[in-house]
């Protein structure tokens, strides 16, 4: 990558800017005012404001999730129109953002609800692009929501900024050239996860699966299947469990008689509460099996999740693609200015879709317009720091974000309410990273016909 790209203009933007000027002397400044005079979906251009699209889980088995996004949101548009302290418009880097709207236009919202339901979530996004005339779509808690809300706006030439979503789908055989994730996938969670659990565990184990019936639990089954496999592991079983089951009792007792003696929950928000404590109201974790104390593990954790299982969590072991205890800037930058809002930390999935909203507005400082393909381009091999895991990088041929990924462990000793995840191991980013063409997929164009 070139120190053009990396300072924050790119070799594309500084040609753009040459030719540009050397038109001013000759050409009226109302031609100029935008190079690039396509017409695009909801174009801000004649308007006072840029509108974006929120839409999260508001109901639904991932209802917490979607709450703390919204405040993300909220705080990160208060930030960009020149409101409170800035956050993280003050470590992010390179940075064209100054706290003065986007490009000049004060931004504004809309919300949905997804209900953590793909036909719902389209729906929603449908209504804001059409009726309140959003320019960009983000959030969600669900990987089924993400590629079902992502190809809408594929198909709707609108800009979509995932929010939390784990399937490895999102960015592999169901990526899109308009769709962006900064959040982890299962094969980094498995990638990262696997070294502990045999340092911890051993590698002679037999694990027994429950997965949310869906693409995100079905690829974070493959992914820690194959990572644990690759360590001697033996799968004795993987079954399917459907989303917003709240009784995962039957799904539990068949692991009792099963010769396992892990039992991997591949589950999240209100379902990783539920399975995990009726795991243990059952007694797996009291028990010994093949020689070998029982355990349990989450390979994808969440602040919110460990609140709600409360006890339950001490020592399970799993993945995060952020914590608030984090040290660097960018970090306490944002811990500083979310909990002065709300009063609490800020969880993982507030933190992805707070930075997803700075990094669609830099880009259009960056590309000088709200033209959508220019946007893309310039967050396609986008080197940043300073918003937390290090440096990060979106990477060109299948807008997924890499960075450094975390290894937790429920906290047995917590310090306070929101101290329920001890970081214990930081995996560097290049252990994580993986040949882009592996999930398949394609992009597909960056001119949409309407």
């Amino acid at each position: 990558m070139s120190d053009i790209k990396k300072s924050g203009v790119s070799r594309r933007g500084l040609l753009k800017a040459g030719a540009v000027g050397g038109l001013v002397a000759a050409t009226p400044s109302i031609f100029v005012k935008n190079a690039w005079a396509e017409e695009f979906r909801n174009n801000p251009e004649n308007s006072g404001e840029l509108k974006l699209g929120f839409n999260v889980p508001q109901s639904g088995p991932y209802a917490d999730e979607g709450a703390d996004e919204l405040r993300a949101y909220m705080l990160a548009v208060k930030h960009l129109n020149g409101e409170g302290d800035g956050g993280m418009l003050n470590t992010f880097k390179p940075s064209m953002l100054s706290g003065n709207g986007v490009l000049g236009k004060k931004v504004t919202y809309s919300t949905g609800d997804t209900q953590t339901k793909s036909d719902a979530a389209r729906a929603s996004a449908k209504r804001m692009i059409e009726k309140d005339g959003v320019l960009m779509i983000t959030g969600g808690s669900s990987s089924g929501v993400a590629v079902a809300v992502q190809s809408l706006c594929q198909e709707q030439g609108i800009i979509f900024m995932a929010g939390l979503t784990h399937s490895n789908d999102t960015t592999g055989k169901d990526k899109r050239r308009y769709g962006f994730r900064h959040f982890f996938n299962a094969y980094m969670s498995g990638a990262a996860l696997a070294p502990v659990l045999n340092k911890e565990y051993g590698s002679e184990r037999r694990a027994y699966h429950l997965t949310a019936d869906y693409t995100w639990g079905w690829t974070q089954e493959e992914s820690i299947k194959n990572s644990t496999e690759a360590l001697g592991w033996e799968t004795v079983n993987a079954v399917k469990t459907p989303v917003g089951a709240g009784d995962f009792s039957q799904y539990i007792t068949p692991v009792l008689n099963s010769g396992a003696d892990v039992l991997i929950l591949n589950h999240y928000g209100k379902d990783m509460i539920n399975s995990l404590s009726q795991a243990v109201q059952f007694g797996l974790r009291d028990k010994q099996v093949n020689g070998k104390n029982f355990e349990i593990v989450v390979p994808l954790f969440s602040r919110l999740m460990a609140q709600g299982a409360g006890d339950a969590i001490k020592g399970i072991l799993g993945t995060t693609n952020w914590n608030w205890s984090l040290q660097d800037d960018g970090s306490k930058a944002f811990v500083q200015s979310f909990g002065a809002e709300y009063g609490a930390p800020p969880s993982m999935a507030a933190h992805t879709c707070y930075v997803q909203t700075l990094l669609y507005a830099n880009a259009c400082e960056m590309a000088g317009t709200f033209y959508p393909p220019e946007v893309i381009k310039q967050l396609e091999g986008f080197n940043f720091d300073g918003m937390g895991n290090g440096p990060t990088l979106y990477r060109a041929e299948d807008h997924q974000c890499f960075k450094d990924v975390l290894v937790v462990r429920g906290n047995e000793n917590p310090s306070s309410q929101f101290d329920l995840l001890k970081v214990v191991d930081v995996t560097p980013r290049s252990q994580v990273e993986y040949d882009w063409t592996i999930f398949g997929g394609e992009l597909g164009p960056y001119e949409v016909k309407m």
